[in-house]
């Protein structure tokens, strides 16, 4: 060891401390500093995060515009990020509108229009879906905006549809929030009932703001696990059912076609298969969440189409396949189906299913899968809310504040606006809550519906531009398969559907015609007039629709250059067209 400066024994200690240490505390002390500056400059960047980001306005272009030349532009400049993977897009997609509607819902449809009722009204109503999303995918791909639908409307048919249209909608997702939590307490109570009810609301008020307050990035992945885990269940208890059906349970049931004959396939003729249309509407609610996000998507022009085209295949396995199986386990007037909650895991025709073919434990798998549903529910509802006013805001609809994105991509002022009303969910234990929810939810009760026929008549105006400014499709990277005819039915079936709705507040299955049933579940359509007839009133904005050659088609696109985009869209057509046509048949339809 003759390279070694000193030798070791205890009479060098001393020698050591005198020669080494001082070096090794400057670096321990460097190091500490170091760390402690890194420290420094992670709070202030946590700090800095919530503060304005800078957006590039010029008074001066912006006061020349009218109102609607002005929302078009502040909403394509819109500052909230862009961080939504595909993966993330699709799965919003595919998940936004499985929950207690499909689990539980479905149980009531069933013992209101029976086994052929509610197939009839859930493959109409699907169809009708299918197309409104198609028109959706062409709008959003080509102008994926702050606020995407509810500024379309606007932007394409007359700014108090939009007004109308996107503050209900607000409202709805609003209401939505306080009301998932308190569904989330009634879940809990399926496993121990004995605790008070708000500490559940307080657990899943604070998951639900934390999702959302870590950004659209959070948001995005979280409801990538939530919606995994309803599609692997819908999956497994569609395997499941399978088995049932075929005879292959513990209990060897095998009941074939009987429940279609006893008690029969409608239960409660016309009027029932009528009502049952408006529970399938209501239970596709959520669907069009994909186009919302298009505004924060990384590459809306591939997400996109990929998923719209996938909202077939979820309606036809998830819901029609489902719901075909049911019919033929649970038999429409089964006591346990009447008169539950929407949350009352007892009810669900699943679980009635599988209990009657012998299987044990399955109550305790649908409540988790339910109560993941329903937190699933609760921070979309945070997204919908806080982006639908962040767009009102920047088109002038809204107080300019709500317009507040901060650095890391938040709204901040509408997710705060959203949690501060969620806090109504504390009212859980005071036994009041369902009569105050169900008139909040009465409000907005047709929102869906509204926005539905407002995006394939916003669809039809758009189209209409094109060819009354001397344009075409081709420069579109994502046409609707179904074309403006898809448009056309898709909106006269939600038509249909509002009369109807219209028709069973009026005469509701099972009761007397009264003023307190009729505007507690039309109440929606009233507030929808006021706020149309009221914006007019406002903006002394007495239109029916922009005329066509009017049309703004171009703000909000993020390929500017029309004539390279065309050439792009026609290279990848050739190369599509030089593929297998087995590639070509999944790519035209996933």
């Amino acid at each position: 060891m003759d390279w070694f400066p000193v030798q070791y024994n205890p009479l060098s200690t001393s020698f050591l401390r005198m020669t080494q240490p001082s070096s090794y505390q400057e670096k321990f002390s460097e190091t500490n500093a170091y760390d402690n500056e890194v420290e420094q400059l992670r709070w202030q960047d946590f700090k800095d995060s919530f503060k304005r980001v800078s957006v590039d306005e010029n008074d001066s272009e912006l006061s020349s515009l009218d109102d609607i030349e002005r929302a078009n532009l502040l909403t394509s400049k819109s500052p909230l990020q862009r961080k939504l993977k595909s993966r993330n897009i699709a799965m919003i997609a595919i998940g936004s509108s499985i929950g207690s509607a499909l689990f539980v819902g479905s149980g009531s449809a069933l013992s209101t229009g029976g086994p052929a009722g509610i197939l009839i009204a859930w493959s109409i109503t699907g169809f009708a879906i299918f197309t409104t999303m198609q028109s959706l995918g062409e709008l959003s791909v080509a102008f994926p905006v702050s606020g995407g639908f509810n500024l379309y409307a606007s932007r394409f048919i007359d700014p108090s549809v939009g007004f109308s249209v996107a503050w209900n909608y607000f409202i709805q997702f609003l209401v939505l929030l306080p009301l998932e939590l308190v569904s989330s307490s009634i879940t809990m109570q399926f496993w121990n009932s004995s605790i008070n009810p708000d500490i559940w609301v307080l657990i899943f008020y604070v998951v639900v703001c934390s999702i959302n307050m870590f950004g659209v990035r959070a948001y995005g992945e979280a409801e990538f696990v939530f919606s995994v885990i309803k599609v692997v269940a819908v999956v497994g208890f569609i395997i499941v059912s399978i088995v049932l059906v075929s005879g292959g349970g513990p209990s060897g049931d095998h009941h074939g076609a009987e429940y279609w004959h006893n008690p029969g396939a409608f239960a409660n003729g016309f009027k029932g298969v009528v009502s049952v249309f408006v529970t399938a509407a209501f239970a596709y609610a959520g669907v069009e969440l994909c186009g919302l996000a298009a505004a924060e998507s990384e590459n809306p022009r591939k997400a996109l189409p990929r998923a719209i085209k996938q909202v077939f295949w979820r309606i036809l396995m998830f819901y029609l396949v489902s719901l075909t199986l049911i019919c033929f386990l649970v038999p429409y007037n089964s006591e346990r189906l009447l008169g539950a909650s929407s949350v009352d895991v007892t009810a669900s025709p699943f679980v009635i299913a599988i209990e009657l073919g012998g299987i044990k434990g399955l109550p305790h798998v649908m409540n988790a899968v339910i109560l993941v549903s329903v937190i699933s529910v609760a921070s979309t509802s945070v997204y919908a809310s806080s982006r639908t006013l962040t767009s009102l805001a920047e088109q002038g609809l809204a107080p300019k504040i709500c317009a507040y994105v901060d650095r890391a991509g938040r709204p901040l002022v509408a997710i705060l606006i959203s949690n501060v009303f969620a806090l109504l969910a504390f009212i859980a234990a005071s036994g009041k809550e369902s009569e105050v929810f169900t008139w909040l939810l009465s409000i907005s009760a047709l929102s869906s519906i509204a926005l539905w026929i407002s995006i394939n008549w916003a669809h039809i105006r758009f189209r209409r531009g094109l060819k009354a400014q001397g344009r075409s499709t081709n420069e579109l990277t994502f046409v609707a398969q179904t074309g403006v005819i898809g448009s056309y039915i898709g909106g006269f079936i939600f038509i249909l559907v509002l009369i109807a709705q219209f028709w069973i507040a009026l005469y509701p299955i099972g009761s007397e015609p009264s003023a307190y049933g009729f505007f507690l579940s039309y109440l929606g359509g009233v507030i929808l007039v006021v706020f149309y007839l009221g914006h007019k009133v406002w903006k002394k904005n007495w239109i029916f629709q922009i005329p066509a050659k009017d049309l703004d088609l171009d703000s909000g696109r993020r390929e500017t250059d029309l004539e390279l985009l065309r050439e792009q869209i026609r290279h990848e057509k050739a190369v599509m067209g030089a593929r297998p046509w087995y590639i070509r048949f999944y790519h035209l339809w996933c």
